[in-house]
């Protein structure tokens, strides 16, 4: 899981990713060595048994990253009650602050407090916003999820069918010009790649270059709102659109070109079936496997935006957030934002574990 996200628009999320997935293993190793009969050990036992190995683990590594997500903002430098205070303040006003967002309690009494809300749904109030971080969140969750949700769609429909082009035409032009444009595609940075685009793409075609809706216009129906959000998202889509392509294109031509070798594809030659039959019922079917694995993931990763991106076309997302929210030392808004990214991988790689039991037969639970 690390490496397929080592590089991207998300790179401030790699770390603890990969945390999340070594925590992940550590555990799942502990439960079994506990209880080797209790089914765990997933050699053939049932689907139940998986279910149930699964579950405690995404119920461990949860519990995990909410210690985690605690301390790691608080070894951060600096001081958050800085940045609440005005250094003319009174002694007692400032107290009195500190008070009110508890950060005049020792550390472990701030921990007992923050797990204590958690369990509550209570993500804590935002110390820049003065605001519930629920609040603040909801409506840059949205944001978000529309922006990297139609990127994630669009860019694993042409990218699949990139990699399925390719390793079917593998050693033709076809499959060299496929590997370049995905090549390229992957390797350009995200930040750069959108101020090409505003200045080529959005200048000439009057695309807007920033926010979600043009300020100051006054909508006469849903759809002309609707269409005014949509000529926005139309650059960072398609800026975060041209990563994904490489990322699904190369995983999708690999496992083409693995299929492309089983006895089973020379069998369904050998019996004289079509080429489209063979590629659609033998060949594309099997190779969807590894890919299902990184669309699960990247879905996980919706809700974490995309830095660059939403930085660049000044995108109220959570993505922007978490870098505006890491200069004010906002630990409540950085740790509900890093709670919800952290459910959400979990949750879709342990959708991806069943799902990939249920397309493929030959997976033993």
């Amino acid at each position: 899981m690390c490496t397929a996200v080592a590089r991207s628009d998300r790179g401030s999320y790699k770390t603890v990713d990969c945390v999340l997935a070594e925590l992940w293993l550590f555990f799942t190793d502990i439960l079994i060595f506990v209880n080797p009969e209790s089914g765990l050990k997933g050699t053939g036992t049932g689907f139940r048994d998986f279910l149930v190995k699964r579950i405690l683990q995404c119920a461990v590594t949860i519990l995990a990253v909410i210690v985690i997500n605690f301390f790691l903002f608080r070894i951060m430098p600096g001081d958050p009650a800085r940045m609440l205070m005005n250094p003319r303040m009174k002694p007692e006003v400032r107290d009195y602050i500190r008070a009110q967002f508890g950060l005049d309690k020792p550390l472990m009494t701030q921990f007992v407090i923050y797990l204590t809300q958690i369990f509550q749904g209570n993500l804590g109030v935002s110390f820049f916003y003065n605001r519930p971080v629920v609040e603040v969140l909801w409506p840059r969750l949205m944001n978000t999820i529309l922006l990297v949700a139609l990127a994630t769609v669009f860019s694993t429909i042409v990218g699949i069918a990139l990699g399925i082009l390719a390793g079917w035409k593998r050693g033709t032009k076809v499959d060299v010009g496929c590997l370049v444009f995905g090549m390229g595609t992957y390797a350009i940075p995200t930040f750069w790649l959108g101020i090409v685009l505003i200045l080529f793409v959005g200048i000439p075609l009057g695309l807007p270059a920033s926010g979600i809706r043009t300020v100051g216009v006054e909508y006469t129906s849903f759809l002309d709102q609707m269409s005014d959000i949509l000529r926005h998202l139309a650059l960072p889509v398609l800026t975060l659109s041209f990563w994904y392509f490489g990322e699904y294109a190369y995983i999708m031509r690999s496992s083409m070109l693995d299929v492309m070798t089983e006895d089973y594809m020379l069998t369904a030659k050998a019996k004289g079936l079509r080429e489209r039959v063979i590629l659609r019922d033998h060949a594309v079917r099997n190779a969807m496997l590894p890919t299902i694995t990184l669309v699960a993931i990247n879905l996980g990763f919706i809700v974490a935006g995309a830095i660059q991106t939403e930085t660049v076309f000044a995108w109220p997302g959570v993505g922007r957030m978490i870098y505006d929210s890491v200069s004010s030392r906002d630990y409540p808004l950085l740790q509900g934002s890093f709670l919800i990214i952290a459910l959400s991988v979990v949750i879709a790689n342990f959708i991806a574990d069943i799902t990939y039991g249920l397309v493929d037969p030959r997976v033993k639970y």
